[in-house]
C-alpha cells in the first residue's frame, strides 16, 4: 500500500469517527434539554465521546507523520530528476581534497524561491533561507536539521579550508551570523494562580443548568423543659431559605496570525499557558474580590488598628478571627481552619523578633516560636504554621487596596480566616476547555483561540468566614517588630 492510500484509508476512518462523535453530541444535547436527566445515560455518551475523541488525536497524529514523510518523498523525488551545473571552478588537484561529483548540501535551486526555467530565484525571494531553518532547527535537536549542518560544514572544510583557517570574527560577517532564540527559556508573564482556590473544598460542577441551589436550615426547631405534666412541649416550625449560587464563566481569548503560528517556533503554546494562566488567576482573584459573594464581601470585620504595627500585636487579632469562626460554626465548625494572607504580610511575620512567648504549648510546636515555615515556594500548598497550628495560605490575589467601608482605606491587605470546609468551589472537571476556530477570521488569515471554563463557588452556607483588616494592615515596614 502507498503512503497516499494509507493516509486516504486513515482519513476514511477518521470521517467514520466524526460521524460516530456527532452522533453522540446530539444524543447528549437532546438528554441535557430533557426534563429528567439520566445522568447515567449521560455519563456513559460523555466517556463514549471522549473514547473518539482520543482515538481522533491517535489518527490525526499519524496522518500528520506521513503527510511530513510524503513531502520528503516527494521532494527527494524532484530533486532526483534535476540536473544542474555547478559552474564553479574547481580547486587545484593537489591542493585540496574534493567532495567528487555530490552537489552541495546548500544550493540556489533548492531554494523554495528557486525559478526553475530561469535558473534564478524569484524576485523577493530571499537566499539561504534553507540554512537559516535549519540552524533554528539544531536548537530544538531536529536531527535532520543537524545532520545537513554538519554535512555542510565537513563541505566547507574540504572547498574552503584555508578560509575557516583565519583569524576574522564574527564582527566581520554580521549578515551571516544569525541570531538565536532560546525559545525554551521564555520568559512567561508573572501571575497570581491560584493558591487559595487550590485549597478550598472542591466539587464536581454539575453537568447542566446556571444555577446551584443549597438548602440552608434558617428556623430551628425547639426543644424546652415542660412546665408540668400534661402540658404542651415546645415547639417551633422548621423552616430553610434557599441559597442559589450562580455558575459564572471565566473565558479569555487571542487572535493569531496564521503567519505567526506556521511560521514561528512555538507561538500557539506560549499563548495557551498564558491564557490557562490568566483563567486560574482570574478564579481565584473572583473567590476572594467579587463584591457581594466574594470571600472579602461576605466576611465579618475583625479590626486590627495601630499607629506602629507589631507581629506581636497581629497574632492576638488573628486568634480572636479563629475564636469568631468557631463561635459561628458550633458542633459544625470541622476544625481545619485556614488563614489567608498576601506574601508581604506572611514575609512581614517572619521578619519579627521577640522575648514573649506563648503562654500555652501547642502539639507540635515549640513555645518559642512564633509561626513554622514549611519552605515551599509560592502557589505550592501551606507556607507555614501559627503558633496555635492553625495553616497560612499565602495568595497575591488579596488586595491591597482594602475595603473603603470596613477601614480607612489606602494601601493595607486584608488576612481572611476561614473554616476550609466551609470554602465550596465547584468546578468542571475538563475545565478550562480551548477552542481553536480558523473561520471566524479566514478572511484576514487569523486564528482564534479561546480559553474557558465554567464554575461556581460559596463561603455564605454558615456566616463564618472574618476579614482582619485596619490601620494595623498597612504596608509592612520590615523593622524587625
Amino acid at each position: 500500500m502507498t503512503l497516499a492510500q494509507l493516509i486516504a484509508q486513515l482519513r476514511g476512518q477518521m470521517a467514520t469517527k466524526l460521524e460516530q462523535r456527532n452522533t453522540h453530541a446530539s444524543e447528549l444535547a437532546t438528554l441535557r434539554s430533557a426534563e429528567t436527566v439520566d445522568e447515567e445515560k449521560v455519563s456513559e455518551l460523555r466517556a463514549a465521546k471522549d473514547a473518539i475523541d482520543t482515538e481522533l488525536d491517535v489518527l490525526e497524529s499519524r496522518v500528520a507523520e506521513l503527510l511530513v514523510e510524503q513531502a520528503r518523498d516527494d521532494a527527494a523525488d524532484r530533486l532526483s530528476r534535476e540536473v544542474h551545473p555547478t559552474g564553479a571552478a574547481r580547486p587545484a588537484y593537489d591542493e585540496v581534497a574534493r567532495t567528487g561529483s555530490e552537489e552541495r548540501t546548500y544550493a540556489p535551486h533548492k531554494e523554495r524561491g528557486f525559478d526553475q526555467s530561469r535558473g534564478v530565484l524569484r524576485a523577493g525571494s530571499k537566499a539561504g533561507g534553507q540554512f537559516e531553518r535549519d540552524v533554528a532547527g539544531m536548537f530544538f535537536h531536529d536531527p535532520q536539521a543537524i545532520e545537513r549542518i554538519q554535512r555542510h560544514m565537513a563541505e566547507e572544510r574540504v572547498e574552503r579550508g584555508e578560509w575557516l583557517a583565519r583569524a576574522a570574527g564574527t564582527g566581520a560577517f554580521a549578515g551571516l551570523t544569525v541570531p538565536q532564540y532560546l525559545t525554551d527559556l521564555y520568559a512567561p508573564a508573572t501571575a497570581a494562580l491560584r493558591p487559595f482556590a487550590d485549597a478550598c473544598n472542591q466539587h464536581e460542577l454539575p453537568a447542566s443548568g446556571m444555577t446551584v441551589n443549597i438548602s440552608r436550615i434558617t428556623t430551628a426547631t425547639s426543644v424546652a423543659n415542660q412546665a408540668s405534666e400534661n402540658t404542651a412541649v415546645s415547639e417551633t416550625n422548621i423552616d430553610d431559605t434557599l441559597l442559589t449560587i450562580n455558575v459564572q464563566t471565566g473565558a479569555g481569548q487571542q487572535t493569531l496570525s496564521r503567519q505567526a503560528l506556521e511560521r514561528g517556533t512555538g507561538v500557539e503554546p506560549v499563548v495557551l499557558d498564558d491564557l490557562f494562566r490568566r483563567y486560574a488567576t482570574n478564579v481565584d482573584s473572583t473567590l476572594l474580590n467579587q463584591a457581594t459573594t466574594g470571600l472579602a464581601a461576605s466576611s465579618t470585620y475583625v479590626p486590627y488598628v495601630s499607629a506602629a504595627p507589631k507581629g506581636v500585636e497581629y497574632y492576638p487579632i488573628t486568634l480572636q478571627a479563629l475564636s469568631n469562626v468557631e463561635g459561628a460554626m458550633l458542633d459544625m465548625a470541622s476544625g481545619d481552619n485556614l488563614v489567608i494572607m498576601h506574601s508581604r504580610r506572611w514575609y512581614w511575620l517572619q521578619n519579627g523578633l521577640s522575648s514573649t512567648w506563648p503562654l500555652m504549648a501547642q502539639p507540635g510546636i515549640a513555645a518559642q516560636m512564633f509561626a513554622s515555615n514549611n519552605a515551599v515556594k509560592y502557589n505550592q500548598g501551606v507556607r507555614g504554621v501559627l503558633p496555635n497550628g492553625t495553616p497560612v495560605i499565602v495568595d497575591n490575589n488579596v488586595t491591597t487596596a482594602a475595603l473603603a467601608a470596613a477601614t480607612t482605606g489606602g494601601t493595607q491587605d486584608q488576612t481572611y480566616v476561614v473554616d476550609q470546609k466551609e470554602c465550596h468551589l465547584w468546578e468542571d472537571p475538563s475545565a478550562p476547555l480551548f477552542i481553536r476556530a480558523e473561520q471566524p477570521s479566514a478572511a484576514s488569515l487569523g486564528v482564534l483561540l479561546v480559553v474557558y471554563g465554567y464554575y461556581a463557588y460559596t463561603f455564605s452556607r454558615y456566616a463564618q468566614s472574618q476579614v482582619i483588616a485596619g490601620t494595623g494592615c498597612v504596608t509592612p515596614a520590615f523593622t524587625g517588630v
